[in-house]
């Protein structure tokens, strides 16, 4: 296939994406309540080098030139993520009118651009009053996960269509709850069942109020897909490659699509005695066909594979074998891994429809001398991947849209400000804004709705 064969459907919507605490700053303005990631943050030794999301990009004071910068590039659409505790302080309850204002003046503006609001009710800033009182591991937050989000299809439904009610659960489980890595810093292994099941009820719940609440809204769920290939072909590392992608993906398609959770999941986590029988099981009746509201669409992020190696570490994960290219993140880039992902999500749960939500690759490319950022590795880490999307959309996938992980340079989580995934270079020190090589190209890509 040549370059110039490299063509999308018309309609296919091209954009890019943020998350709010990574991009908005104003962390204690305006009536915003705290988050997880502000007190993780906050915590010495939780991120690189003590840095916050306390300013980040400043989006909450510059969203006007950033929506400008939009325009320029040409998006369809901007997938970004509304702050809980900038709508709800306390999680639930009254209402932060000046957080509800500041979005609503956002979507009009995108709209006024042209620009298709794609809206992440819940990418990883819970309210920190909810954490203190259980959070994830708590039913009644995904009570108040419902009540948010009627609350975000009142205000703005009128004019948002798309929305996602969480983003990236699976990571929320394992880096927050299991392992520390992020926000809550939790390492209890034992309430992985209960925050995973709570993380899908609350899907579903918010899932029916915005069908409620925001008339005509397109609704879906954004997951982390990974495959996960086995470095051999031996026995051993084709069960291994199995076991992680029920731990990492099937345990949330599969509730999503109405299968139910995987067997050989709820029976591990038996044995261990993290999942009870009775009275005290998690698992309410009901609760199966509440997460399994059909979906609109599959949002899909997606940035590498994982090859696993029936072999221990150090900390009792398999080995994860990276070959060949890597991006600044350390993640192989293999685009025929996202091809992968597609073919297999429709061929096995059949969605309605596919969005990428996020595919990007980290680089640390600066202004040189003329004060332009020569990224050309992320110009071709897109090419291929874009390509591979194309080749999936051949072979029948429904694929309606792609969004770039980032618009702009941003915190990244417990790395800080050390990777930089945006096609918008970032000053931290002035919020400078330097549209990339790769934002000039994209932009291209967007005009000619192909390569």
């Amino acid at each position: 296939m040549t370059e110039k064969q490299v063509v999308f459907p018309q309609g296919f919507i091209w954009g890019a994406a943020t998350a709010a605490y990574q991009i908005e700053g104003a962390w204690n303005e305006d009536g915003r309540g705290e988050s997880v990631w502000d007190r993780f943050a906050h915590t010495p030794g939780r991120v690189l080098y003590g840095q916050t999301g306390d300013v980040a990009c400043d989006h909450y004071h510059r969203w006007r030139e950033d929506v400008a910068l939009m325009r320029d590039l040409g998006l369809q659409a901007y997938r970004f993520s509304i702050s809980w505790p900038r709508l709800l302080p306390e999680g639930q309850g009254t209402v932060n009118q000046k957080g509800v204002d500041f979005y609503s003046r956002l979507v009009d503006a995108l709209l006024e651009a042209g620009i298709q609001p794609f809206v992440t009710l819940f990418h990883w800033d819970l309210p920190q009053t909810l954490q203190d009182a259980g959070g994830w591991r708590n039913r009644a937050t995904a009570e108040a996960f419902a009540e948010y989000a009627a609350l975000a299809g009142r205000t703005l439904g009128d004019r948002v269509k798309y929305w996602c009610t969480l983003n990236e659960p699976q990571v929320v489980l394992g880096a927050g709850h299991e392992h520390a890595w992020h926000a809550p810093g939790l390492n209890d292994p034992a309430s992985v069942p209960a925050v995973a099941h709570h993380m899908m009820l609350a899907h579903g719940w918010g899932a029916s109020v915005l069908r409620c609440t925001a008339p005509g809204a397109e609704i879906g769920i954004a997951l982390d897909i990974w495959p996960q290939e086995p470095a051999s072909g031996s026995n051993a590392d084709a069960r291994l490659s199995q076991w992680r992608d029920c731990l990492a993906n099937r345990r949330f398609l599969d509730v999503l699509f109405g299968r139910g959770y995987p067997v050989e999941l709820e029976a591990y986590y038996r044995r261990l005695g993290y999942w009870p029988e009775g009275a005290d099981d998690f698992v309410k009746a009901g609760d199966l066909q509440a997460i399994a509201v059909p979906l609109d669409f599959l949002g899909i992020n997606h940035y590498s594979r994982s090859v696993v190696r029936d072999q221990e570490a150090r900390d009792n994960l398999p080995v994860t074998i990276v070959a060949g290219e890597k991006t600044d993140m350390g993640w192989e880039v293999y685009p025929n891994g996202l091809y992968t992902v597609l073919t297999r999500i429709w061929r096995e749960y059949r969605p309605r429809r596919i969005f990428i939500t996020e595919n990007g690759a980290s680089y640390s490319d600066a202004p040189g001398p003329d004060g332009k950022v020569h990224d050309a590795r992320r110009i071709a880490f897109l090419r291929h991947y874009f390509t591979a999307a194309q080749r999936a959309l051949q072979d029948g996938v429904p694929l309606a849209g792609y969004f770039v992980w980032s618009l702009l340079d941003n915190f990244e989580w417990a790395l800080g400000y050390t990777q930089r995934f945006g096609l918008i270079w970032v000053d931290y020190q002035t919020q400078q804004r330097i549209l990339k090589d790769s934002a000039l190209w994209y932009r291209q890509v967007i005009a000619e709705n192909g390569l």
